[in-house]
């Protein structure tokens, strides 16, 4: 597998593990750039009966559609492919740097319950999630809960739905029934040991985990109640009683008598941290004084009424004189504010923003409520990528006059620069509410859902901006990575189409396009795809690379070649090209030119151990075992179980009858792969070599 290129796209780096249930890969996806690595999990149906993988097919795509929409959730992998090749499949997920959580359980080392609690507190809402989608997981163990090095978050991995595929047989009925019951020893509790698994085996599952890292031992080493078959663990533990009776309530052994999901669960561990919190005494303040004295009665008027007239005649004088004034001032504030806000728009056309700011800014402290000063702040402000300041300014403009469109528009395309995705969505709402056909903001409300992962309502809202503008290229093509996002690959590949026919040099549709192409095994259409991209923009290194790898799938390693060699000529620091370019070269019995690509690659990762054992594989064809066996040294350096090294220096030792080395080489091969035959054949050959068998005395009379 290792150096493979699954569907053109997915190029195997390393081994990550596995087991009965198949092998994990770490790929690199060719087709992004910046060497982006992934996860490749490889399944393997126990019986490759017709009926039995037409069964196991299905139960993939549901499954793989199931793990799609948990990946959704920041804290579990994202699916970002799956597909079948030869009956085997493969589900391709999101790669996350990480250790896993047995690393942190270490023997006799015990948390504390504060942070316990932390640690149910964090997988619970994540397996609320998991179980509002109907899911059950099933493995909930230390190996399957791993923290994410950028941030030290705890993610959920590895659901036992997909393990379920591999143990599927037929009955005489041709109905599919489990072999081998999910889960891990020690974490698996009995109603799922039998078969039928339910959310509270999640919950039991995790209250192991939450036992051995309050006791520091692990599930086996934890005695059962020989009546109850409880676990007998609190006299390890020190804790409070309101945890304690927590975590029995998690792993008891009648799973109606557990928690009944993560919902209910992670609810009574709220309760109990607010118990747990100390009591506050709240002060009520005191009420304010009376500080209005009692109004004291005034004595009665001894104007005379001759005067009443007068003051009557001056009041309505002075009141009609004030608001003459009054609106005069209004008047030329408002005009005054009118002129500024243009001469602003004129700046802003200019691309002179923080002029136009300013000249904004003075038309509002003439008219303060001037609801166009606002919305041009805001718009400058935008424009200056000033967006707090932006969003502020728009949200002064609909606090004067809540139905101004034009505000709430501006304010939604500000909310989307700040990644507050759902707000910016109620604010598009409030503009399409009055103006259904804004094809812009329909656009942007698309953007928004994309953002959100949430794809569906990503493409009704570009669905909406197509039927009043269906010739807008721009959301045809958010259309198709929205699809391609669902792994609706068909209709992704009907957008990209659009887009093309549209806008022929569009070379990110070409590009991707070509990608939803490979994902339905259509190689051939795919090439013409990223031919496409490199018509007219010919130092798209991608599309070289993706072009190299359908090339060498197809065997044809003379144009293999020359798409490598463009993407070398593009991108020289890309190991990922000068490694395939070397693999091609060897393909086509070009060695020495494979040995000058390897080495470049190596220059740009020197601790790439596939690179050293390819360069390795080509020096031995030459015969210059020597630098064989130092270049299968430096692989075994940077990857010690690679048995496969092992064995190829082995026999470079052979060819130099240093047996001894030679059988010790094969010896580590054998220890990283015990069913490695060709390794033990090379053995046996050795060590017949190294200590002769006697040939038998021929004796006459028998």
């Amino acid at each position: 597998m290792i150096g493979n290129t699954l569907v053109g796209r997915y190029q195997i780096i390393s081994r990550l593990g596995g087991g009965g249930f198949g092998e994990t890969y770490v790929a690199t996806d060719t087709q992004l750039p910046r060497d982006h690595q992934c996860v490749v999990k490889k399944l393997k149906p126990q019986s490759n009966h017709a009926q039995t993988l037409e069964i196991a097919r299905r139960l993939f795509h549901t499954e793989a559609q199931v793990l799609y929409k948990l990946g959704t959730h920041d804290r579990i992998p994202q699916l970002l492919a799956y597909f079948e090749e030869a009956a085997e499949f493969y589900l391709v997920q999101e790669y996350i740097p990480s250790h896993d959580l047995s690393q942190e359980l270490l023997p006799n080392k015990t948390w504390s319950e504060e942070q316990v609690i932390s640690f149910l507190q964090e997988i619970l809402e994540i397996l609320d999630f998991v179980h509002q989608q109907n899911v059950v997981h099933r493995d909930v163990n230390p190996r399957n809960i791993i923290r994410r090095k950028h941030d030290n978050q705890l993610i959920l991995i590895d659901f036992g739905a997909v393990k379920e595929l591999t143990t599927q047989t037929m009955t005489t009925t041709a109905e599919t029934q489990a072999t081998v019951a999910i889960g891990t020893p020690g974490y698996i509790p009995g109603e799922q040991a039998q078969g039928t698994p339910k959310y509270s085996s999640d919950i039991y599952a995790l209250g192991i985990i939450a036992i051995q890292a309050i006791t520091g031992l692990s599930p086996l080493q934890l005695d059962k109640d020989p009546e109850t078959n409880e676990i007998i663990w609190r006299s390890y533990a020190q804790v409070s009683p309101e945890f304690a009776n927590f975590l029995d309530q998690m792993i008891r052994y009648d799973f109606r008598q557990r928690y009944a999901s993560a919902t209910v669960a992670l609810t009574a561990l709220k309760e109990l941290i607010e118990q747990q919190k100390p009591n506050t005494l709240v002060v009520s303040p005191y009420p304010p004084k009376n500080n209005h004295p009692q109004s004291k009665q005034t004595p009665k008027s001894t104007t005379k009424k001759s005067i009443v007239p007068q003051l009557i005649l001056g009041a309505l004088i002075l009141t009609l004189g004030a608001s003459i004034s009054i609106y005069i001032f209004n008047k030329v504030n408002t005009n005054n504010a009118v002129d500024l806000y243009n001469q602003g728009n004129t700046l802003l056309q200019l691309n002179r923003y923080q002029d136009a700011l300013a000249i904004y800014q003075q038309a509002n402290d003439i008219k303060p409520n001037y609801v166009q000063g606002w919305y041009g702040q805001g718009k400058a402000l935008f424009a200056l990528a000033e967006y707090e300041k932006s969003l502020a300014a728009y949200d002064k403009a609909i606090q004067i006059q809540p139905d101004y469109l034009d505000a709430w528009s501006g304010r939604g395309f500000t909310l989307s620069k700040l990644k507050r995705y759902r707000e910016a969505i109620s604010a598009f709402d409030q503009v399409l509410k009055v103006n259904d056909d804004d094809s812009s903001v329909w656009n942007a409300r698309g953007d928004a859902f994309r953002n959100l992962k949430q794809y569906n309502n990503a493409i009704k809202s570009y669905d909406k901006a197509l039927a009043w503008q269906p010739d807008n290229y721009q959301s045809w093509y958010k259309k198709g990575l929205s699809l391609q996002s669902l792994l609706q690959y068909e209709n992704a590949v009907v957008a990209y189409e659009k887009v093309l026919e549209l806008k022929q040099d569009h070379t990110s549709a070409a590009y991707n396009l070509g990608n939803s192409l490979i994902n339905l095994n259509r190689s051939q259409d795919a090439l013409q795809a990223y031919r496409q991209v490199v018509k007219y923009q010919p130092n798209h290194h991608q599309s070289w690379f993706a072009q190299g790898n359908i090339l060498v799938s197809s065997r044809k390693y003379s144009d293999a070649i020359n798409a490598f060699q463009q993407v070398t000529k593009y991108n020289s620091r890309n190991h990922q090209a000068w490694y395939s370019l070397g693999w091609s070269f060897h393909q086509s019995q070009r060695y020495s030119e494979a040995i000058d690509a390897y080495r470049k690659s190596i220059n740009l990762r020197k601790n790439n151990y596939q690179s050293w054992y390819n360069l390795g594989n080509s020096q031995y064809i030459l015969k210059k075992y020597q630098d064989a066996i130092a270049a299968y040294n430096q692989a075994v350096k940077y990857k010690k179980n690679h048995s496969e090294s092992w064995y190829s220096r082995g026999n470079a030792l052979f060819r130099l009858e240093k047996y001894p080395e030679a059988l010790e080489s094969y010896n580590q091969a054998i220890k990283y792969n015990p069913s490695y035959q060709q390794a033990i054949k090379a053995r046996e050959r050795v060590e017949n070599l190294l200590n002769p068998k006697p040939n038998p005395i021929f004796n006459p009379f028998n």
